[in-house]
């Protein structure tokens, strides 16, 4: 299945829902009927990022909020000092039934998925009763079909023990298996703390025993001295040899300590495909609506009559993003899915999440009210990346957790650059920055190139924009075909527009509707 696009154009001077400018975003955006997991993937590599169905690139240079795209790379990921609180409260709470008192200063609280587009939010409610017409699909494969036999070939028509296979996977995945079965063993390198600049802190208790052991030294006589340094102790100035005891702990480690057989709680993930839904999203969809209105109502203030079924649906349950069960790919396949955190039997919290080919893209987080001193935002990051890092031991090019925009402008929005270490996509050549290298830069400029080499440029663009495809009146064609059809100049600048933000590769794989 190819990806089908509606390129809606430029769309200046609307409400941001970051900073609370009336007129201050700009942004590009389409419509994707339908998208391939590599072309997204492609698309957010190139500073894109969906909203249901709706697509969207911030205008970097122009718009009030510059949104950088963040990536964290698991594999050598540590917990901060912060980070290992929040796991260890939730350890407790599991364990004994402890509730921290704390307040949640930590726990980050990102604008509702309509205020991040919210100048498209009419588009996007008339584009939805046209997102799934079904003459678009029979069009599409009539196209194919004829290309098809151009070309000598019969289609072929795809089997479906690896769909079969899939719902198996998931229907496993959502029993009901407590969270420790899926547990990982991935340890990390040692010697990696919080800051990665620095070696970790020594534990009070260690700081105590060599404080004894100088003690002993400095009261014992020359001889045994001489003896304790003889048998390869080393003297105290040095220090101890690293051994399992005093090594950080992974982070597997932390989520999955194993709690007492009389547990006061447990705590289930399930991780369930929600486009096209399965099963077990259908049979939990009211629930999973449920939690998501009361987060909307007390959490972002929303009245009671605006965190609808419908609104619910379209921006956290519709995908364009097909499903794919490669061979070699995660055992739940790539596409759109829920991450149900399901505490004692009830859910508490959801993780909106796509699976892409080289990453697992966070794409939103809501809970239950009532669970807020469980600081769920920090929490669910942590499981993410953990899951993230399961993956990988499968499909060893999953290596990136992504964690949407950071706004380094934005108070709210800057807790993503705790999650080290991390990089910021550069908006100019697309490539990856460590996020240490691009702070100082930020504090002067809101708007910054993170590529130091000022010939750099974007290795992607579009170089010859006659190859695009489009996809016009049941035929797909090249646009250097199609323009000498149309004879048309005034779409061209939308064209070669749409062209230059996708990048060549989009371009010539993806369809571009024209009508």
């Amino acid at each position: 299945m190819a990806s089908v696009v509606e390129y809606k154009g430029l769309k200046a001077g609307y409400h941001c829902g970051y900073c609370d400018s009336e007129e201050g975003k700009v942004s590009c955006g389409m419509w994707a009927h339908s998208m391939t997991v590599q072309d997204y993937q492609d698309l957010i590599d190139r500073g894109w990022r969906r909203s249901g169905k709706y697509v969207y690139k911030p205008v970097m240079n122009q718009t009030c909020c510059p949104q950088y795209t963040i990536r964290c790379r698991p594999l050598q990921f540590q917990p901060s000092k912060s980070h290992k609180k929040v796991l260890k409260k939730m350890l407790k709470f599991l364990a004994k039934g402890e509730i921290s008192k704390g307040n949640c200063e930590d726990e980050p609280m990102e604008p509702t998925m309509e205020e991040t587009v919210a100048g498209d939010f009419a588009l996007i409610n008339k584009l939805d009763i046209q997102c799934d017409l079904k003459t678009l699909s029979d069009d599409l494969k009539e196209s194919f079909e004829s290309e098809e036999k151009k070309k000598g070939k019969s289609p072929k028509k795809e089997e479906s023990k690896e769909l079969i296979q899939s719902q198996r996977i998931e229907e496993k995945l959502g029993s009901g298996e407590p969270s420790h079965s899926i547990k990982m063993h991935m340890a990390p390198k040692p010697g990696k703390g919080a800051d990665l600049s620095k070696p970790p802190c020594r534990k009070a208790k260690e700081i105590r025993k060599e404080r004894k052991r100088l003690k002993l030294m400095q009261q014992s006589p020359a001889g045994e001295l001489e003896g304790f340094q003889a048998q390869g102790e080393p003297p105290s100035l040095f220090p101890p040899k690293a051994n399992k005891s005093n090594q950080p702990k992974s982070l597997e480690d932390l989520i999955f300590e194993s709690l007492p057989e009389n547990a006061s709680h447990k705590l289930e993930v399930r991780v369930v495909r929600s486009s096209p839904p399965s099963s077990q999203f259908k049979a939990t969809f009211q629930e999973s609506y449920q939690v998501y209105k009361r987060y909307q109502m007390i959490i972002h203030k929303d009245p009671p009559d605006k965190p609808t079924v419908s609104q619910f649906t379209r921006f956290l349950c519709s995908s364009p993003l097909e499903a794919e069960n490669p061979p070699h790919g995660p055992d739940c396949g790539y596409g759109s899915f829920h991450q149900q955190y399901w505490l004692d039997g009830r859910i508490i919290a959801v993780g909106v999440i796509d699976i892409l080919p080289y990453c697992v893209s966070s794409v939103y987080l809501y809970y239950d009210p009532d669970y807020s001193f469980l600081s769920l935002g920090v929490y669910s990051a942590l499981r993410e990346i953990g899951f993230t890092r399961q993956l990988h031991q499968k499909t060893s090019q999953l290596n990136y957790y992504y964690m949407g925009f950071y706004i380094h402008s934005c108070p709210k929005m800057k807790y993503k650059g705790q999650y080290r270490p991390s990089d910021l996509l550069c908006p100019e050549t697309y490539v990856w920055v460590p996020i240490e290298q691009c702070l100082s830069s930020l504090d002067n400029s809101k708007y910054c190139r993170f590529n130091q080499d000022p010939e750099a440029v974007d290795e992607g663009r579009s170089k010859e924009p006659d190859r695009l495809q489009v996809f016009h009146k049941k035929a797909i064609m090249p646009y250097g075909v199609y323009k000498k059809q149309r004879k048309d100049p005034s779409e061209e600048a939308a064209v070669l527009q749409y062209a230059g933000l996708v990048g060549q590769a989009c371009s010539e794989r993806m369809l571009l509707l024209r009508t």
